[in-house]
C-alpha cells in the first residue's frame, strides 16, 4: 500500500487518499526487513498555472524526503566551515533570494559576481542558474558546495559530517530505505523540497485568477497590469507576460535567455554564451520570474539595481545596444517616455505579485532556528 498526499498551491500537505495494492515482490526490503513505504506527494498546480515540468522519475516526491532536503537545506555542515547553509543565500523572508545583498557571502567572506536568484516555482522552470547550465535540480545542488565561493567543501566531507551525526542517518532511512548518505542523495533531497516551493497566492491570483474573486485591484494596480501585460506602452509581457508564461512571469523555451540591453559588447558577462559557445548567446542571462519580485531586491544578474523605480528606469530608457540584445527591446536609443503615474502604476502592479504566505510559511522556514545552540548565517 502506497501512501499519497497532494501538495496544494498553497503550499501546505493534505493527506487525501491512499492508492496501490498488490504484490509487494518488486518492493525492496532493506534494514530491519520492513518494506520502504514513503509517503508520496501529487504536486497540484495553482490556479491558471500551466503544464509543469516532468519529476525525474528516479527522484519521486515524498513527504519524508521533502522534510530531509528542508533539514539539508537550512545545513550549515555543507561547507567547509560550518557556516554557510543554502538558506543563508536564498532567504525565505526574499522569496528564497539574498535581498538587499548584491552578491551572498561565502566561506572566508568570499563573493561571486551574480545575484542570488530567487528559489519560486521551480516546477515551471527547465534550466537553472543565471547561464541555465544546469538542466535540473539535482544537477543544480551539487555546485554550490564545490564553489570556492560559497561554500567551499568536498562531497566526501560532507557526507562524513552527516553521517557522524544523530540526525540524519534515520531522515536518510525514512526518505531512501536505507541510513546511506551519499552526495546523490543529498541532491535529490533539495531538490525535492525546492520543488515544493510554489507561490500562488498573491493578490494578483487572488484578483485575476480566482473565481469569484477574492480581492480587487485598485486603479493603479490595474492601470500598471494593462500597461504590463496587454499594451505596447509598457512593453513588458513579451517577456514575463502573464498569458505567456502561464501566469508564472518567467519565460520559456527558446525564450527564457535574453540581452536586455544592460551593457555595450565590450561591457558584457558572457552569460549564456559561456554555456553554448553560441555568438548569439553572448550576453544573455535567464528572464527570471517576476513573482515576489518586490521582495527579491537587487535585481539582474549581478545586482546592479536596488529597486523597482530603478529597473523601470531601464526600461523606460530603452537600453543599449549590441549584437545580441533581444529583439522585443524595440526602443534602443528613443526610450519608453513613461509618464510618471505610469511608473508608478507598473511598481504598483509589481507589488501585487507578492505572496505573503509565500515569504511565511512555516513548512519552507529553518527547522534549526529554534535549537539552543543555533547560530546565524554570517
Amino acid at each position: 500500500m502506497k501512501k499519497l498526499v497532494s501538495l496544494l498551491a498553497t503550499g501546505t500537505l493534505s493527506a487525501i487518499l491512499m492508492i496501490g495494492c498488490g504484490k509487494d515482490d518488486d518492493e525492496k526490503k532493506k534494514g530491519n526487513g520492513k518494506k520502504h513505504e514513503p509517503t508520496f506527494i501529487q504536486i497540484e498546480s495553482p490556479q491558471g498555472f500551466g503544464r509543469m515540468v516532468a519529476i525525474p522519475p528516479d527522484n519521486p516526491t515524498t513527504a519524508e524526503g521533502v522534510e530531509l532536503g528542508r533539514h539539508l537545506f537550512y545545513e550549515k555542515k555543507l561547507s567547509r566551515d560550518n557556516t554557510i547553509s543554502c538558506g543563508c543565500c536564498h532567504k525565505q523572508e526574499g522569496a528564497f533570494s539574498d535581498p538587499g545583498v548584491q552578491f551572498s557571502v561565502g566561506v572566508d567572506g568570499k563573493t561571486g559576481d551574480m545575484n542570488s536568484m530567487a528559489i519560486i516555482n521551480m516546477m515551471w522552470q527547465d534550466f537553472f542558474f543565471w547561464d541555465g547550465r544546469s538542466h535540473s535540480l539535482e544537477h543544480q545542488a551539487f555546485f554550490p558546495v564545490i564553489d570556492e565561493n560559497e561554500m567551499d567543501e568536498t562531497w566526501e566531507r560532507v557526507e562524513d559530517k552527516l553521517s557522524a551525526t544523530s540526525l540524519y542517518p534515520p531522515m536518510f532511512k525514512d526518505a531512501f530505505g536505507d541510513d546511506e548518505i551519499t552526495q546523490e542523495r543529498i541532491t535529490k533531497a533539495i531538490a525535492q523540497f525546492e520543488r515544493t516551493l510554489i507561490s500562488g497566492n498573491s493578490k494578483y491570483d487572488k484578483a485575476k485568477l480566482r473565481n469569484p474573486k477574492q480581492a480587487t485591484f485598485t486603479d493603479l494596480e490595474e492601470n500598471g497590469f494593462f500597461l504590463f501585460e496587454e499594451s505596447e506602452r509598457g512593453d513588458c509581457f513579451h517577456c514575463h507576460g502573464a498569458d505567456f508564461s502561464g501566469h508564472t512571469f518567467a519565460a520559456y523555451g527558446a525564450f527564457q535567455f535574453s540581452n536586455n540591453g544592460l551593457d555595450l559588447y565590450a561591457d558584457m558577462n558572457p552569460g549564456r554564451y559561456a554555456v553554448t559557445g553560441d555568438p548569439m548567446d553572448y550576453g544573455k542571462f535567464k528572464v527570471p520570474t517576476l513573482r515576489n519580485v518586490a521582495v527579491t531586491f537587487p535585481y539582474m544578474h549581478d545586482g546592479r539595481f536596488n529597486t523597482l523605480r530603478e529597473v523601470i528606469e531601464h526600461y523606460n530608457e530603452g537600453g543599449k545596444p549590441s549584437a545580441t540584445i533581444d529583439p522585443n527591446m524595440k526602443h534602443v536609443g528613443v526610450g519608453l517616455n513613461l509618464t510618471q503615474y505610469e511608473k508608478e502604476s507598473l511598481e504598483a502592479f509589481l507589488e501585487t505579485l507578492t505572496d505573503p504566505d509565500f515569504i511565511t510559511n512555516p513548512d519552507f522556514s529553518d527547522p534549526f532556528i529554534n535549537d539552543p545552540d543555533y547560530v546565524p548565517c554570517p
